[in-house]
């Protein structure tokens, strides 16, 4: 089965083609983070006025390096939340337009369950039941993935996502947007233990198990102490202070997960969203992972970031479900991973 998939959550405009869920025969991303840089992060408008502009290009140039025409496709899928709505909304009525111009049925796609079936593509062994963290610029859960189509969230971010405090501090740091790479560069180089950063812990109810996150505490200690030592005169030793960040949000990232994994008997754990290329948390994990004897599965990191080809692994598994939509289908710039998009 071969399922045209088209991606537009944010400020990448992506087209796949994947077979069987488990196969990609191609994968077009366009980026806009040059021009989006500019601005110090994504600019909603611009992104979808640039979504609008290359989507024809992008879907056109998947089929043929494919090598699939249209007539050789049996689905169109797209995600339709969460994200930016209006880059969403272009690439939902293109899908919407094609599959209606083509008559083939149209699989709506949601981003964060795109991003886990990234690693189907890497690791055809990989199937549920595992635990996921699924940690980016917009989004930071502990899932348990009960079957290709059902998911329970053990944990998740109560502010900022992984990401965006990764992007904050380096911005706070002077590095260019997107910051999170930087940072991570620069953290090879410095101490880990030169600055102590607080490491916040969200309390369960009435003392139960809690796996939430909160970053927000950990973005805002590396802005003040960055003015504190500007208003003194001080320098930062800015290696350092990225190695000190890392080592906290990595403590914070695997630290939950792995208490997850051990309280739901899960032997499995897999890694994604664009945080999963992280190499200090990749590295952390494989580490504790393989001390515990867990299995861990992670995605290459082309298929880490926004990409329309984790959008057609997961579709294809949708599809089998049942899970398609018709011409009333909207975009959502909230939905619960739990949800199904139709």
């Amino acid at each position: 089965m071969n399922i045209l998939a088209i991606e537009s959550s944010c400020d990448e405009t992506a087209a796949a083609v994947v077979e069987d869920g488990r196969r990609a025969l191609s994968s077009v991303v366009a980026s806009q983070v040059e021009e989006h840089r500019l601005y110090g992060g994504v600019v909603p408008e611009i992104a979808s006025r640039r979504h609008a502009e290359a989507i024809s290009g992008v879907v056109r140039q998947a089929l043929e390096e494919a090598g699939t025409p249209l007539s050789a496709v049996d689905a169109v899928a797209v995600t339709c939340a969460p994200g930016l709505i209006g880059a969403l909304l272009v690439g939902v009525n293109f899908a919407k337009g094609l599959s209606l111009s083509a008559g083939l049925p149209l699989v709506p796609v949601h981003h964060l369950r795109a991003h886990i079936a990234a690693n189907y593509l890497a690791h055809p062994e990989l199937e549920p039941p595992f635990l996921c963290l699924v940690a980016s610029g917009g989004h930071s859960h502990i899932v348990r993935v009960e079957d290709y189509t059902r998911f329970t969230v053990l944990g998740r971010t109560r502010d900022d996502a992984a990401g965006e405090c990764y992007d904050k501090a380096a911005r706070a740091m002077g590095m260019p947007y997107p910051g999170g790479v930087e940072l991570d560069r620069r953290a090879a180089r410095g101490n880990p233990d030169a600055y102590r950063l607080p490491h916040p812990r969200v309390e369960g109810k009435d003392g139960a198990p809690c796996y939430d996150f909160s970053f927000s505490g950990l973005k805002t200690a590396v802005v003040n102490l960055l003015h504190n030592a500007a208003q003194k005169g001080e320098a930062v030793a800015e290696d350092d202070l990225c190695a000190s960040f890392q080592k906290t949000a990595v403590d914070m990232l695997a630290g939950n997960t792995l208490r997850a994994a051990e309280a739901s008997g899960l032997r499995t754990v897999v890694l994604a969203g664009g945080v999963s290329a992280n190499s200090g948390l990749r590295a952390r994990m494989e580490e504790e992972c393989r001390r515990r004897g867990y299995a861990l599965y992670a995605p290459p990191l082309s298929l880490c970031g926004d990409n329309a080809a984790m959008v057609g692994a997961q579709a294809y598994y949708e599809f089998r479900a049942g899970h398609t939509a018709g011409l009333d289908l909207n975009a959502c710039a909230t939905m619960p991973i739990e949800r199904a998009a139709f």
